[in-house]
């Protein structure tokens, strides 16, 4: 077996705010196959393709659905007719082969021998260590598939009913060996179909889930974590009430990260979580949870909105994964038009935290594909938005960028313009700031972006005492605008003027030009 040299594994320590990268690892393989002529697994995969994902500038790739599929799960898939309407109005030239089950029914915690198995898996993170990526894996605490081998094996790991509990309410359990099990679920919606409930109060469950997620953590440098928040203590009992069992003295993932890491003291852990938990799941141990309250404000609430969100603790604020795309979510260019789509990736993007950016988004996909299937639809390439994302992606990895310090800039109005608050801004310092609030270096960047469907203009305050006494050069990075010689002390005292058409945005870089 490949093994990753201890030259490749020191690249592998995690950035601050790392740029993640998902791939649909199953429907990635398919059309690369489908380009080459022959069919690739992940250790063969050519080193043009590891390269041109280096090339973009990300920090890790996500191989989303590496996992055993479930020949249950793709049954159930298969028979059900609202899952099958959805398949056929994304891929109208569906064929069975092209339902290849839920990556989130795992069967078990083994690389799906389809995409290359274990060998297969380790190869292609050895080539992504040599280029100074690191590799994230899923684990879905949650549920299991109804054929996983702990349904045979460890009935008691799981949440069960009785006969009259299956007969009363027939599609919220599953029979199997003479055990009635519950399918999984969250408190707000129906049970999903193709899997079983795992409980998260059985301590022999929580030893279990340790063992796998040490093997899991041997073969990847991260993991994203489905749906973290259900395992949370109170939530459980919420869904479950007394078929959960006793209450536990410990919260689940506070156990379980804890022993985790133990070994591996380097994994890096996501959560996917909503219900505004962001804060409680930090606390248990996630390195960074899903921000989907940004995304939401972006997509559909006002700009306000999006700044009364970013006055929240900047150390709550670098453990948040800022995303506006990725599975679960639709595809951006579907959403958004074409300059919005703009305008938030420019956000999410130089704002503190994690950045996850989806494979297709750079080129303006639009179709989101349901994750039973493993081949989408064809579709053009944006260019001009994939040029686009090219041009931010080298911006956001300029040190001066990755390594500053963040700060959210108050925007003023005058008398007759109330239309500033469309403006959201913030500033990118090369220096941290005193316990005073001012800085010992100068501003090196200001991000502005007018989040509505208006021209909108105002004035920007730039925290920091260095602008004072200087003139200064503006380079607006993204728009390739240059802005000559600003006084220092009006930009301090009076604020920055920014006036900004729709959706419009700057990123300026602050050149100082003379005492």
């Amino acid at each position: 077996m490949h093994q990753i040299s201890r030259r490749d594994r020191s690249q592998l320590q995690w950035p601050k705010q790392p740029i993640i990268y998902e791939i649909n690892t199953w429907v990635w393989l398919n059309e690369l196959s489908q380009r080459e002529g022959k069919f690739l697994t992940l250790d063969t995969i050519s080193d043009q393709e590891w390269d041109a994902i280096s090339a973009l500038g990300v920090d890790a790739v996500w191989l989303m659905g590496v996992w055993e599929r479930s020949p249950v799960g793709i049954r159930v898939a298969m028979s059900n007719v609202d899952l099958q309407t959805e398949f056929r109005r994304t891929l109208p030239d569906l064929t069975p082969e092209d339902i290849v089950g839920s990556p989130y029914c795992v069967r078990r915690y083994v690389v799906d021998q389809h995409l290359g198995g274990k060998e297969g898996l380790a190869i292609a993170r050895q080539k992504l260590a040599q280029r100074g990526l690191r590799l994230i894996l899923d684990y879905v605490p949650n549920h299991v598939a109804p054929d996983h081998p702990w349904v045979l094996e460890h009935p008691e790991y799981f949440i069960t009913g009785n006969l009259a509990d299956l007969q009363q309410s027939p599609n919220d359990y599953y029979q199997v060996n003479g055990n009635i099990i519950a399918l999984g679920k969250d408190p707000y919606f129906a049970p999903w179909p193709d899997v079983v409930q795992l409980n998260a109060f059985n301590q022999e469950l929580r030893q279990a889930v340790i063992e796998n997620l040490k093997e899991i953590a041997s073969q990847c440098d991260g993991m994203r974590v489905d749906m973290a928040m259900l395992f949370i203590n109170r939530i459980f009992q919420r869904t479950w009430g007394e078929k959960a069992g006793t209450y536990p003295r410990q919260e689940f993932w506070q156990e379980i990260i804890t022993a985790v890491r133990e070994k591996y003291s380097q994994l890096l852990l996501i959560a996917e979580v909503y219900w505004d938990m962001e804060w409680e799941l930090q606390q248990l141990g996630f390195d960074f949870c899903y921000n989907k309250l940004l995304y939401d404000r972006v997509a559909q609430e006002s700009p306000e909105s999006v700044h009364l969100h970013l006055l929240a603790d900047i150390s709550y604020q670098e453990k948040l994964v800022r995303f506006i795309e990725n599975h679960d979510e639709p595809r951006a260019a579907s959403i958004f038009s074409y300059q919005k789509h703009q305008a938030a990736a420019v956000t999410l993007a130089t704002l503190p935290g994690a950045k996850l950016f989806h494979e297709g988004q750079f080129e303006g996909r639009k179709i989101k594909l349901p994750v039973f299937l493993g081949r989408r639809p064809l579709e053009e390439i944006n260019r001009e938005l994939q040029t686009f994302y090219h041009k931010l992606l080298k911006i956001i990895n300029r040190p001066g960028i990755r390594n500053s310090q963040w700060r959210l800039c108050e925007r003023r109005g005058w008398y007759d313009n109330s239309n500033y608050i469309n403006l959201v801004a913030w500033s990118l310092w090369n220096q941290p700031f005193t316990s005073q609030g001012e800085t010992g270096g100068e501003c090196r960047y200001l991000i502005v972006v007018n989040l509505s469907n208006y021209a909108s203009q105002g004035l920007v305050w730039i925290p920091g005492n260095e602008l004072r006494g200087n003139q200064w050069r503006l380079t607006d990075l993204l728009n390739e605008v240059l802005y000559d010689r600003r006084e220092g002390n009006d930009i301090f005292y009076k604020g920055l003027y920014v006036g900004l058409e729709p959706w419009n945005f700057h990123c300026f870089e602050f050149t100082k030009i003379s005492e």
